[in-house]
């Protein structure tokens, strides 16, 4: 798909670069941009989209069955429905961590969720509604210790923190809820971000405070991250920057 969406932008004469940005200088009318901590770039708009990065616990088990589609995910709404009348562990305590849980439930026969201290995080709200799921066992105090299997999930070892025992859930899925760390570090010094470091918006715009900088998907959204929502809002920067353009003589 991605190569479908190349070839199409390149057929409306799109100049196409592949580089990692490095530094960027935002000073002026005309942004610059660093690439490969070399070549530099100018242009009177910048739309950035840069996305978040899930955080995962780290283990080379987990990494490993991850990076080749064996069962690992970040997304319950985007992999759940794969892992349909299996039985599945979430690891979380947040508000997010609860809404994953809440949502594999409708889908698979048993949801493990690990919690690593003895409450959650997540609000009462949402806690009551894992709570009053009866398909959801929640496990305070458990930590992961190994993701099982070979080509895909076949268990988890988990441990309790208080007793030290150890036990092995028979899962098919494997679900990690507990964040996303946004890609913006790199604009820390010249856009407005939250403490976590997802960038700010003028409301109901992709606009930064910054005249002809852009904002769109995950860099910004921290609520909903999902395709469609963050093609959406790259719809709104490029008619944001275009608009930008217009009004102020560009071409």
């Amino acid at each position: 798909m991605m190569d479908d969406l190349k070839a199409q932008a390149v057929r409306f004469e799109t100049d196409v670069r592949f580089g990692m940005v490095t530094e960027v200088d935002f000073t002026g009318p005309v942004h610059k941009i660093q690439v490969d901590g070399k070549d530099w770039h100018q242009a009177h708009t910048i739309i950035i989209s840069t996305g978040a990065s899930a955080k995962w616990l780290g283990l080379e088990s987990e990494i490993r069955l991850r990076d080749i589609g064996g069962g690992v995910s970040a997304c319950a709404v985007c992999d759940g429905f794969f892992y349909k009348g299996q039985d599945v562990a979430i690891v979380g305590a947040g508000d997010t961590a609860a809404e994953e849980a809440s949502y594999l439930a409708k889908l698979c026969r048993k949801v493990y969720m690990l919690v690593r201290k003895e409450e959650m995080r997540a609000s009462k709200a949402m806690q009551h509604r894992v709570n009053s799921l009866a398909n959801i066992e929640v496990l305070y105090n458990h930590e992961t210790v190994e993701v099982l299997g070979e080509d895909g999930v076949t268990g988890v070892r988990v441990v309790n923190n208080n007793t030290k025992e150890e036990r092995v859930l028979d899962i098919t899925g494997f679900f990690v809820a507990i964040g996303h760390k946004p890609n913006t570090g790199i604009f820390k010094n010249w856009l407005e971000m939250d403490d976590v470091g997802y960038l700010k918006v003028v409301l109901g715009t992709s606009k930064t405070k910054v005249p002809g900088v852009f904002v769109s998907g995950d860099a910004a959204d921290k609520v909903y991250r999902q395709a469609v929502t963050a093609a959406g809002t790259g719809c709104m920067a490029a008619l944001d920057a275009e608009r930008y353009l217009a009004e102020n003589g560009i071409h």
